[in-house]
């Protein structure tokens, strides 16, 4: 027997039950009433009421997958409903579904100021800058942009240009042909670390002892009347740079740039300051000459010693540097301007150009072009940083740093060689009173020549943010610019990301 179906006169309360059972039925699982739910209601008779009780047993959609989701073209327009009053307004439930993209995060207020520190007397005519190494904003600059001198600031430079033309792994040899039966030649290729043996500053260098053993293994008993000495593998025509102080080679903080010498041409092999000669190929000459003789290698000791290049091919013994990783971190930590000279020329040889000091520009800005950094513009006169003719700006030092300090293709090994604050190198003994604060956080080159005092390198700050800077005081006296010097850069670490330039 089948359903009686309703009477007209049923329908409105049968109706006004359904709207009941579906508004109580939305106000717990309202997705699926959200489309169809007010629909059904306006539909009158019988089979409105049907559709209406079969829309409410449809289970409800889960919040597993994600909502469907309507084009603004095929999306209906809101339209007003009324409501009886004292119903509640139905509350969505939430669905899963893709959430757009969270705002960055803003970045800090930029509240903190280093004017005060920025403006000391001690800074001289002051350049510098300062940058999050992390966003790139520029946090910092007093003609930061501007190319000046940069005392041995430049040795960072000289490092990068090393990595990116030799490779940490490179080594510098040296080497010994035999031209004839009695003579032998003594060929450098800028390796300034090969020693005598009387003590070095460089440990673990290769010795004229080690050369010497292998030209006896090779001549026997044949005696040895000539020593060639063979420095052209780069012309010593620009030896000396007429703007370096004559001091520095008489006190002892630089040789003439030949491509033959030993132990650095210092008269105490094992001072780091020692007075260096005019000639650093007879010194290595004459040095060999006794190292042969002491091999028992018959003739030596009488043998002359002449100057020139090579007629011969026939390698008959070699010996190496250390590699250039271990020279940096020999030359960086203790400022050594003889190691900066001979990889700046070794770079430029073995980049393909001559060797000279005035190839230099043009071989430091391709091989820091390989970092993405631009170099359009430096001008570099040495590898040490001695001229003051020199122009490399602090904002270039600053961006070259963000390379160092995240230790990109290979900048690593010069990041780890850094003097730190307080703690290392040519900075174990700054930072101190006030500025004691950034010892340990400050990893920076330092630079000093007569007309300018000079830092750069990066900063773990105060706040965890990491900057990196540049700070170059000219014209001031050392004894009043490294205070200076000091006192901006705690100032920076105390900022940190919070720097303005007001």
């Amino acid at each position: 027997m089948s359903e009686p179906q309703p009477t007209p006169s049923s329908v409105p309360e049968r109706l006004r039950a359904a709207v009941a059972r579906a508004r109580a039925s939305a106000a717990r699982r309202p997705v699926p009433w959200i489309a169809c739910g007010l629909a059904a209601v306006l539909v009158v008779g019988s089979g409105g009421a049907v559709a209406v009780a079969s829309a409410m047993t449809q289970p409800a959609r889960t919040t597993a997958g994600p909502a469907p989701t309507s084009s603004p073209s095929s999306a209906p327009s809101r339209t007003a409903t009324t409501r009886p009053p004292g119903t509640p307004s139905p509350t969505a439930t939430p669905t899963a579904r893709a959430v757009p993209d969270s705002p960055a995060t803003p970045a800090p207020l930029r509240t903190c100021s280093i004017a005060t520190a920025a403006s000391a007397p001690g800074l001289g005519d002051f350049e510098g800058y300062v940058m999050d190494a992390k966003t790139g904003e520029v946090l910092f600059s007093k003609h930061g942009e501007r190319p000046a001198q940069t005392g041995s600031v430049m040795k960072t430079l000289t490092s990068a240009t090393a990595l990116a033309v030799l490779g940490g792994d490179h080594r510098i040899p040296t080497t010994v042909t035999r031209e004839s039966a009695g003579t032998i030649a003594l060929v450098g290729h800028g390796d300034a670390t090969l020693s005598a043996g009387a003590g070095t500053v460089y440990p673990g260098a290769p010795t004229l002892a080690q050369l010497a053993q292998q030209v006896k293994a090779k001549v026997g008993s044949t005696p040895v009347t000539t020593i060639v000495t063979d420095d052209s593998y780069w012309s010593d025509a620009d030896a000396w740079d007429p703007t370096w102080p004559v001091s520095e080679r008489t006190i002892g903080y630089q040789p003439e740039v030949t491509a033959l010498m030993v132990d650095g041409d210092r008269a105490n092999p094992a001072a780091a300051t020692s007075p260096r000669s005019e000639d650093p190929v007879g010194r290595a000459g004459a040095a060999f000459r006794t190292a042969l003789a002491n091999a028992g290698v018959a003739g030596a000791a009488s043998a002359q010693i002449v100057k020139r290049a090579t007629t011969s091919s026939d390698t008959i013994a070699s010996v190496s540097s250390q590699p250039v990783s271990t020279l940096i971190g020999q030359m960086i930590p203790n400022s050594d301007n003889t190691l900066a000279e001979m990889l700046a020329r070794v770079s430029s040889k073995e980049s393909g150009a001559n060797g000279s000091a005035a190839s230099l520009t043009g071989v430091y800005q391709s091989a820091l072009r390989s970092y993405g950094v631009d170099p359009a513009g430096i001008v570099i006169k040495d590898g040490s940083g001695e001229s003051a003719a020199n122009a490399v700006s602090p904002e270039f030092v600053a961006h070259l740093m963000v390379q160092v300090a995240a230790g990109a293709k290979g900048l690593g090994t010069l990041a780890n060689t850094l003097p730190v604050a307080g703690v290392s190198g040519t900075l174990a003994s700054r930072f101190t009173g006030a500025n004691a604060v950034a010892r340990g956080k400050v990893h920076a080159k330092t630079g000093w020549i007569d007309s300018a005092n000079t830092l750069g390198g990066y900063i773990d700050a105060a706040d965890g943010s990491r900057l990196t800077f540049a700070f170059y005081a000219i014209g001031s006296s050392r004894a009043a610019a490294l205070p200076a010097l000091d006192a901006v850069t705690a100032a920076t670490y105390s900022c940190g990301s919070k720097l303005t330039a007001s």
